[in-house]
């Protein structure tokens, strides 16, 4: 009787428990201190510190790959000054040191005939040697062993539904759903995306394109016509026309009707998008350019005239990376820089992002195409170019390509205080620091237009270089009050767009990433917003993590 009364009791647990995991209000709910939003550099740094800081956390990510572009191609990393660069994104290119300080990180070159680059930074104070360069599918390792060391849970391919998947009440988010019906509940919430898309749902104010110089008494903010600061412009006259010199023949493709405004004037634009390529220079690894679907050889003419024009700097961006690869970057006046067709990506649905990206894909797949085969590209670049493909050993779930476009700049917060040039530049002083940047104030170009000659020409690139590195604003990562109570921002932070241009490097977005995750940590702990954390606090807790906060 006993045994039958036991096994009725558990049949009753069972049943029981069964319809509490399929109960609608429950299933498929998650709860942690910390939500962070991304799957980025910085919501992987900031998913570690409130772990280490004893708080559970959930990483919500769009992305199946971790690291966004520090494992998307960009191995080259824009650094400015090493020194400044602190806590766990030094920890970060620490590790990346050890992956090649093993014998087996070395499959397709000696480590001896790739040389220094990039390696045996000096310890500094007591942190280990350095490794900057590197190929993505290391950093993707390295991230990965972060989230498996710590135990992180993430949620991948978890998309925020944008139009009622945020609840909000007096001032503080709650909780995020996604695309696929799943609830994350938290108490703090980090949106690390490039895209700031949950910072938008909050509410959050934010901007998109260029400010006028005078909404921030800027000089290199807004449009900047014959301004180049880089080479990546028409140094001799081109015609943009169909046929050489007749307007009446039409523009050619990827060139712009729109007249320029006024120097220093604000617009909608944004600079320009590409995938940093990595590409293999060995033939056991190497998978040759083939023609993408809808391939146009006359889309390339304007290229075709550069080249035509006696220009030679082909390859001048195709830095070399471990094993015999490269991270390209754009270079020159028409390259992989995809100029003026991502103006509306910042704000656009999921499925028009889709199709810019995928437009974006087609358009370097093309330019790779051309580049190797058209008769216009000059023979020499052509032979060159054929020793040049995608890597059969990265990426290997899309073809070799890049799984990250390169958004370099699109939502950027209006928050609590606006970085802009005058703090990059040094003309301001910066209060409560939470981190560093040294990089030159780097816009890439935002449009291509027909000059009042008749000749084409670029216009958006800028390079200001910072005398000193300079100190970023715990105030720029978190919303104003009446914005939001429980957002930090370290990604699409609040900035102008040419101070964006210095700050928008990887290893600051790390930086950030951590600071934020324990601003997040003490606000929990002493039960205030973001906007009341004590700074005295929490510069204790950053330095205590080695970051980097003044010179």
């Amino acid at each position: 009787m006993r045994q039958i009364l036991r096994l009725t009791i558990l049949a009753l647990f069972v049943f029981s428990f069964s319809s509490y995991s399929a109960d609608p209000k429950t299933k498929d709910s998650y709860n942690a201190d910390v939500i962070v939003y991304g799957g980025t550099s910085g919501a992987i740094t900031a998913a570690v510190q409130v772990v280490k800081q004893g708080k559970t956390v959930i990483v919500v990510s769009p992305d199946k790959h971790l690291g966004g572009l520090s494992s998307g191609g960009l191995g080259f990393t824009d650094t400015g000054n090493k020194s400044v660069i602190g806590g766990l994104s030094r920890e970060f290119y620490h590790r990346v040191f050890l992956e090649y300080d093993k014998p087996e990180g070395w499959k397709w070159q000696k480590k001896e005939d790739y040389g220094n680059k990039g390696q045996g930074t000096p310890a500094m104070d007591g942190v280990d040697r350095t490794m900057w360069i590197f190929e993505p599918h290391v950093a993707e390792k390295v991230f990965e062993d972060f989230v498996r060391e710590n135990n992180i849970k993430i949620y991948r391919d978890e998309w925020l539904d944008r139009a009622k998947g945020l609840t909000k009440k007096d001032g503080k988010i709650i909780s995020i759903k996604t695309l696929s019906g799943k609830t994350f509940t938290g108490k703090m919430f980090i949106d690390a995306t490039y895209e700031g898309d949950l910072m938008a749902a909050a509410g959050v104010k934010y901007h998109v394109g260029r400010e006028a110089n005078s909404v921030y008494n800027e000089e290199w903010d807004g449009i900047q016509p014959e301004v180049f600061q880089h080479g990546h412009y028409f140094q001799k006259n081109v015609s943009p026309y169909k046929v050489e010199g007749d307007p009446k023949s039409g523009l050619l493709p990827y060139v712009s009707a729109e007249k320029i405004g006024e120097k220093g004037a604000g617009d909608n634009k944004i600079q320009a998008y590409c995938f940093r390529m990595c590409l293999s220079g060995n033939p056991d690894n190497r998978i040759p350019f083939a023609k993408p679907a809808g391939y146009d050889a006359s889309k390339y003419e304007l290229l075709a005239r550069v080249y035509k024009a006696g220009w030679t700097e082909t390859f001048n961006k195709y830095d070399p990376i471990p094993n015999k690869k490269t991270d390209t970057n754009n270079h020159g006046p028409f390259s992989t820089d995809f100029i003026g067709m991502n103006y509306d990506y910042p704000d656009a649905t999921y499925e028009r992002r889709k199709e810019i990206i995928k437009e974006h894909e087609l358009y370097q797949k093309g330019l790779m195409y051309y580049l190797s085969n058209d008769p216009k590209v000059p023979a020499d670049v052509r032979k060159e170019m054929s020793n040049w493909g995608l890597p059969k050993d990265e990426f290997k779930d899309n073809g070799g390509w890049p799984h990250q476009i390169y958004v370099r700049e699109a939502r950027r917060m209006i928050g609590q205080e606006v970085m802009t040039e005058n703090e990059t530049l040094g003309k301001k002083a910066v209060s409560g620091s939470v981190g560093m940047g040294s990089y030159s104030l780097d816009a890439h170009n935002a449009q291509r237009y027909v000059k009042a000659d008749g000749f084409v020409q670029n216009e958006g690139d800028i390079g200001v270089h910072p005398k000193n590195p300079y100190s970023i604003s715990y105030a720029s990562i978190i919303p104003k009050k009446e914005d939001c109570l429980n957002l930090l921002v370290p990604v699409c932070l609040s900035s102008s767009h040419i101070a964006y241009g210095s700050i928008r490097m990887e290893p600051v977005f790390m930086i950030l990433g951590q600071s934020a995750a324990s601003a997040a940590i003490q606000a929990i702990d002493r039960n205030v917003s973001v906007q009341e954390v004590d700074y005295a606090k929490l510069k204790e807790q950053l330095l205590k993590d080695k970051q980097r906060l003044e010179l």
